[in-house]
């Protein structure tokens, strides 16, 4: 008899604003963080002004990995450059995340935080899935605009040596950051660097949480801008400038 066939997905890479954006599934990523190095997370509003923000555009090409988390960026992707990807959040990666560490040892993840409050959350949404944080927490100061480095964190990864470092931040300063540890660290020591910033605050109650199905269908800004338009809804407008960046934009399969 013949054996099942099993297709497996394709991971597929783009370049795009000068980063490497990755189509895969989960699995396929986690394997790729597996090795180390930056993962980013960028949304429609900060990508279109990425010819306007020279640090955050140096960061994005820094990284070794960025996911297709803008609903809207697949959708011009594939109305002007005819090219289909797989959207993956940063709340849905990190959900398919957490699941992964069960039984991780203590030590191996470190957090860093905006605030004391978040702290606790972030650290209680952890514990929940029985995933040891220890004392592997950093709230983050308030970093200057076009001075985004932080010799203090430096030294305490230097010495903790996590497997998985989460920067919880706002885009544009986390992947900064993150920039700024990947290219500062000992380079006998590769961890995996993941900005996914406030989306943990949608699993900790931090912020309204996005139902799944919400997620799937490419909705997440609007329920973000239904809880707080006041301060969403300014954002995504200004996100309607990628259609202009994107059609300016070479894209190569890599």
């Amino acid at each position: 008899m013949y054996g099942k066939i099993t297709f497996w997905p394709i991971m597929k890479t783009y370049k795009i604003f000068g980063s490497k954006f990755v189509d895969g599934t989960f699995q396929e990523i986690l394997n790729e963080l597996s090795l180390g190095g930056l993962m980013v997370v960028p949304a429609a509003p900060a990508l279109a002004m990425i010819n306007e923000n020279h640090q955050y555009s140096k960061a994005l090409q820094d990284a070794d990995i960025s996911i297709f988390d803008s609903g809207f960026l697949c959708l011009l992707l594939f109305l002007f450059k005819g090219i289909r990807v797989r959207k993956l959040s940063g709340l849905e990666f990190l959900r398919k995340f957490l699941r992964s560490l069960k039984n991780t040892e203590e030590n191996q993840i470190f957090l860093v935080e905006p605030t004391e409050k978040d702290a606790d959350l972030n650290k209680k949404l952890f514990e929940n899935h029985a995933i040891p944080i220890g004392s592997n927490q950093y709230i983050a100061p308030f970093y200057k605009e076009n001075e985004i480095s932080d010799a203090e964190l430096l030294g305490i990864i230097e010495a903790r040596r996590p497997k998985y470092i989460i920067i919880n931040l706002g885009g544009g300063v986390q992947e900064v950051l993150g920039a700024y540890l990947k290219n500062n660290l000992d380079e006998a020591y590769r961890p995996a660097i993941i900005c996914t910033g406030a989306a943990i605050a949608f699993l900790t109650g931090g912020q309204a949480n996005i139902p799944k199905f919400v997620d799937y269908l490419y909705l997440g800004w609007f329920a973000r801008c239904i809880a707080d338009p006041r301060r969403f809804i300014p954002r995504y407008l200004s996100g309607f400038k990628l259609i202009k960046t994107l059609l300016m934009t070479k894209v190569e399969k890599c």
